[in-house]
């Protein structure tokens, strides 16, 4: 298994819409996402900093069900 990467709040939105999240809101630097066809998929939350903690980041995979490997994968598209 491969190491958490740090990356941007910027950057995790950016995968999540590769797989088909969408901004549905956003209250000071928190940004909301929603699936757009798979409502059965939790809303995830993700603060828009520079650097999003590990732990956190390590939940919204959960929460997304997407793997780490596919993350980085989707991440250096």
């Amino acid at each position: 298994m491969s190491k958490i990467p740090i990356v941007s709040g910027k950057q995790v939105i950016k995968v999540f819409k590769k797989i088909g999240y969408q901004v549905v809101r956003q209250r000071g630097s928190h940004i909301r996402m929603n699936h757009t066809l798979d409502e059965t998929k939790r809303p995830i939350t993700i603060p828009n900093h520079k650097v999003i903690a590990k732990g956190l980041l390590a939940r919204l995979l959960r929460d997304t069900e997407l793997s780490l490997e596919e993350f980085v994968r989707l991440l250096r598209k």
